[in-house]
């Protein structure tokens, strides 16, 4: 699996990307209809993902990470280098996806083993990130990959109730 950092060319990104994503984002019904982060998770449009992808690339501490797998966009994994609470010094896992189609394949633990790797080098000690208390499946995801609970909190952006995890990366990877 490939890694790359997206950037976008003059604002804006290449159709064919936006297509992918599109379908990437599509393919997660089950998270968007949890998450409420489209209208309507059943008619996720190009423009809706564009405005989202958008939203990120305004923070300069924001990485919107693609992984490929041989060729194909099988992920897309969004980080933050700082969080907007300075009281906190871990970086953070906005958001990691992997085509539906592909779940169970471990793509998945490879992506954010791959994330966590990125923070690594760059001399982060660990990671944090937050889970809708509403999706079980992922605090199951997350714990397995020795994520642990610290706290209860509501996100900032839509005052959702979230459980923060977070993982120490001192150790490097079994």
């Amino acid at each position: 699996m490939l890694l790359e950092q997206l950037t976008p060319k003059d604002g804006a990104l290449p159709a064919e990307l936006l297509t992918e994503l599109t379908a990437l984002y599509a393919s997660n019904r089950e998270f968007h209809a949890l998450s409420g982060d489209f209208p309507d998770p059943d008619d996720i449009r190009p423009e809706q993902v564009a405005t989202a992808l958008a939203d990120e690339f305004v923070n300069h501490d924001v990485d919107v990470l693609l992984a490929r797998s041989e060729g194909r966009l099988v992920g897309i994994a969004i980080t933050l280098a700082h969080h907007p609470d300075q009281a906190d010094p871990d970086p953070w896992i906005g958001l990691l996806m992997v085509d539906a189609d592909m779940h169970g394949r471990g793509y998945g633990r490879r992506l954010a083993a791959l994330v966590e790797e990125r923070f690594r080098t760059r001399g982060r000690d660990a990671v944090r990130l937050a889970v809708l208390d509403n999706n079980p499946k992922a605090l199951a995801f997350w714990t397995t990959l020795g994520y642990e609970l610290i706290d209860h909190r509501l996100d900032h952006r839509l005052g959702r109730p979230c459980a923060v995890l977070r993982k120490d990366l001192h150790t490097p990877p079994a």
